[in-house]
C-alpha cells in the first residue's frame, strides 16, 4: 500500500500537468484565431465597409417602398351565415394567392394587387356565447367532460358560433373604405338565399313587436282597471288585491314583454345586414418581424453572408489542398 502511493500520486501530478498544458494550449489557439480574424478584417475593411453602407442604404430604399399595412374589421355574420363568410373569405384568399385581380377588380375592390393577404377568426367570448342560452350553456358544460374546457372553447366547430368575428387584410399601400372595405363587405352580403333568410326574420321581428305592444297595451288596461278599483274599495279589499298572485304574475309578463322589446328593437339594428360591420380600423402600418428595420437588419446580413462565403472557399481550399 505504501509502496504506491507515491506512484499513485505522480501519475496524479503527471495527469494534472497534462490537462493544464491541454487549457494552455487551446487558450493560445483560441487567442490565435481572435487574432487572425482581426487581421482579416483589416485587411478586407474595405469590402466590408462598402458592405455595410449598401445595407444602410438599401435598407433605407426597401424601409420606404415596401410597406404594410393592416386593416381590421369586426363583423358580425347573421342568420347562421358564420360558414358561408369563412368560406367566402377563403374564396378571397385562394383568389389572392392566384393573384387573380380580374375576380378581385370585379367585386370592387380596387388596387387588388396591392391586396396580400386576408383571413377571419371569431373573438373568443364564452360568456356572450351562453348569455341567456341555456342550451349552449348545457352544451358547453357536456362537452367540458370529456376534455379541456380551454380547448373547447377554442375548438374551430365551438368558435364559429361566437357572435362577433374578426376579419384582417394587409395591403401594400395605403387604402381607404371605398377601394377595399365596403367592395368586401359588399361581396360578403351578396347572397340570395340569406337575403330571403333576412327577409323573413325581419317581417318575424315586425310581428312579434307588434303583438307584444297590443299584449302590453291589454296589460295596461287591466293594471288601470285594478288602479281605479283600488281607490274606490275599502282597506281589507286592498289587502286581497295586494296579494293576489295573478296579478303580480301579469306585471311580470309586462316586465318580459317590455324587455323582450328592447332586445328586438336592437335586433332590428343589428339586422340590418347579413354581415353586420362592427368597426373598422384602416391603415395601421405593420410594425412586426422586419418590416421598417430592413436599414438595420440588411448591413449585417451582407457582411455575415461575405464571411460565410469567405470561410467556404477558405475550407474548400483546404480540402482540395488534403485530397491532393
Amino acid at each position: 500500500m505504501s509502496s504506491n502511493s507515491p506512484q499513485n500520486i505522480d501519475n496524479q501530478e503527471l495527469d494534472l500537468g497534462q490537462l493544464g498544458q491541454k487549457i494552455n494550449g487551446m487558450y493560445e489557439g483560441f487567442l490565435s484565431r481572435i487574432f487572425r480574424f482581426i487581421l482579416f478584417l483589416k485587411r478586407n475593411i474595405i469590402i466590408i465597409s462598402v458592405l455595410f453602407i449598401s445595407g444602410i442604404a438599401i435598407g433605407f430604399l426597401l424601409d420606404k417602398k415596401v410597406r404594410t399595412y393592416n386593416h381590421q374589421m369586426i363583423i358580425m355574420p347573421n342568420f347562421g351565415s358564420t360558414d358561408y363568410v369563412y368560406a367566402q373569405i377563403n374564396l378571397l384568399q385562394s383568389k389572392i394567392n392566384e393573384n387573380d385581380t380580374i375576380f378581385l377588380n370585379k367585386i370592387g375592390i380596387k388596387e387588388s394587387k396591392r391586396l396580400s393577404k386576408i383571413k377571419i377568426e371569431p373573438i373568443i367570448d364564452v360568456y356572450r356565447f351562453v348569455d341567456n342560452k341555456t342550451e349552449n350553456f348545457d352544451l358547453l358544460k357536456l362537452m367540458a367532460e370529456d376534455g379541456n374546457i380551454d380547448k373547447i372553447i377554442e375548438n374551430k366547430v365551438t368558435s364559429k358560433n361566437y357572435p362577433y368575428h374578426t376579419l384582417s387584410f394587409s395591403t401594400s399601400k395605403l387604402t381607404s373604405n371605398d377601394k377595399t372595405v365596403e367592395p368586401i363587405l359588399s361581396f360578403l352580403n351578396d347572397s340570395d338565399y340569406f337575403k330571403e333568410i333576412q327577409k323573413e326574420y325581419m317581417n318575424n321581428i315586425q310581428l312579434k313587436m307588434k303583438e307584444n305592444d297590443s299584449i302590453i297595451t291589454q296589460i295596461n288596461g287591466v293594471l288601470n282597471q285594478f288602479k281605479n278599483k283600488m281607490s274606490s274599495n275599502q282597506g281589507d279589499k286592498l289587502v286581497y288585491f295586494n296579494e293576489n298572485t295573478q296579478l303580480n304574475e301579469i306585471i311580470k309578463t309586462k316586465d318580459l314583454l317590455v324587455r323582450e322589446q328592447g332586445l328586438l328593437r336592437i335586433d332590428l339594428v343589428n339586422l340590418t345586414k347579413i354581415v353586420r360591420d362592427i368597426s373598422v380600423i384602416t391603415n395601421e402600418k405593420d410594425t412586426k418581424g422586419t418590416s421598417g428595420r430592413l436599414k438595420l437588419v440588411l448591413p449585417f446580413l451582407l457582411v455575415f453572408l461575405f464571411l460565410v462565403i469567405h470561410a467556404w472557399i477558405r475550407f474548400y481550399k483546404a480540402q482540395s489542398i488534403k485530397n491532393n
